[in-house]
């Protein structure tokens, strides 16, 4: 086998997408130790997305000051790849959940510093700007990044203001002139993999804040706010992003990102898989290696094995889906381009036992895998690797 990409999502709670990827190109080194072997760590757009592009495609990292969720001073980043093109932020940089503590405020909280970091990446000339939503802090609906790169907010005494979730409806006016150019010609994709209205009980407040230290009545009250930011929205720029899938996500950020940026809002793999490029990668490959934490039904709505799934289907290249668990009802998945599911369970005990074993359970998996594919290639000239 001459070249086979590996691009596994994390295993959430034991193994990151960097981490899978070494040990499977470890076993593989075993069995084909001249193969060319591509590594595509896959982040959803959370705290360590950043990472993962750098580890995919190279490229530089960029600290600037910025502001935090109560607009303390910290440091803030983002990545640089495509020779200085693109630019990958991760909204948890500067509005992550961690960056909060103790203070559990999700009304007090502002997205102004991811804000700064898409501002600054127009500003160093990025055609490009990949906004990863998740983790977030916030229920401001972006409104503080929008902000930050010169939207201007205006209460009832016409005084402009960064809003913050529980100051939304004090908007009264939006003026986006205050965008410099370079933002505008920039093409700003959202990665996000939910499907949240903004409001409602499916939305930002109802769905998200509790885990943002939100109590029933703060619930409540965020929701109002979305809502009546969301008629402000409609009245002074001509859009409705309520009803918009993911929406709700990142606290209303998935709406703010369309309303006031242009942002499309894009599934995290297939972001992913422009980003790096993944249909130039795949002529000449042997074998796509792809996972995920658990597969099951969900997975069909486009998750990471589906994505890949169906992109390396169109070229005839063959996939195996190594994944911690398997769910019912996902005979679906073979039809999208998946040729086997393999687990990396060897016994059926409680997570936390599991989650001790998993790096060498995820050896042992990968290397039964390939003694299987060298055994089938070394009596059969009929099988595709």
């Amino acid at each position: 086998m001459k070249k086979i990409i590996l691009i596994p999502d994390s295993f959430k709670g034991t193994m990151t997408s960097q981490e899978i990827c070494l040990i499977i190109e470890e076993q593989i080194r075993r069995y084909y130790p001249q193969a060319e072997v591509i590594s595509i760590p896959v982040a959803d757009g959370g705290e360590g997305s950043v990472d993962s592009f750098l580890a995919a495609v190279g490229g530089e990292k960029i600290t600037i000051p910025a502001k935090g969720p109560y607009l303390e001073d910290i440091r803030g980043f983002y990545g640089l790849i495509d020779g200085g093109n693109t630019a990958v932020i991760e909204m948890a940089a500067c509005a992550g959940l961690p960056l909060a503590g103790d203070r559990r405020q999700v009304d007090q909280t502002t997205t102004y510093g991811v804000g700064q970091l898409i501002l600054d990446a127009a500003r160093r000339g990025c055609k490009k700007i990949v906004v990863g939503l998740g983790g977030s802090a916030t229920n401001d609906f972006g409104a503080g990044a929008a902000a930050a790169a010169g939207v201007r907010f205006f209460d009832r005494d016409g005084k402009d203001f960064i809003p913050r979730g529980g100051t939304l409806s004090r908007i009264t006016g939006i003026d986006k002139t205050g965008m410099p150019p370079e933002l505008l010609s920039a093409e700003i994709i959202t990665m996000c993999d939910i499907d949240n209205p903004l409001y409602g009980p499916q939305g930002a407040a109802f769905v998200f804040a509790p885990q943002k230290g939100a109590d029933a009545a703060m619930v409540e009250f965020l929701d109002r706010e979305l809502r009546a930011v969301s008629q402000t929205v409609i009245r002074d720029l001509g859009i409705d992003v309520s009803a918009l899938p993911g929406a709700g996500a990142a606290g209303g950020m998935g709406g703010g990102m369309a309303a006031f940026f242009g942002s499309r809002l894009q599934m995290g793999i297939e972001t992913v898989l422009d980003t790096v490029n993944f249909d130039r990668l795949l002529p000449g490959t042997g074998l796509v290696l792809t996972g995920e934490g658990k597969i099951d039904s969900q997975s069909l709505r486009g998750k990471v094995v589906i994505g890949v799934a169906r992109r390396a289907k169109k070229q005839g290249i063959p996939v195996i889906a190594i994944v911690g668990d398997i769910g019912d009802d996902i005979d679906g998945v073979y039809d999208e381009g998946v040729r086997a599911v393999f687990s990396t369970n060897r016994r059926a005990i409680p997570f936390q036992e599991a989650r001790a074993r998993c790096k060498s359970d995820l050896r042992l998996t990968v290397d039964n895998l390939f003694r299987l594919l060298t055994g089938c290639r070394e009596n059969s000239r009929s099988v595709p690797v």
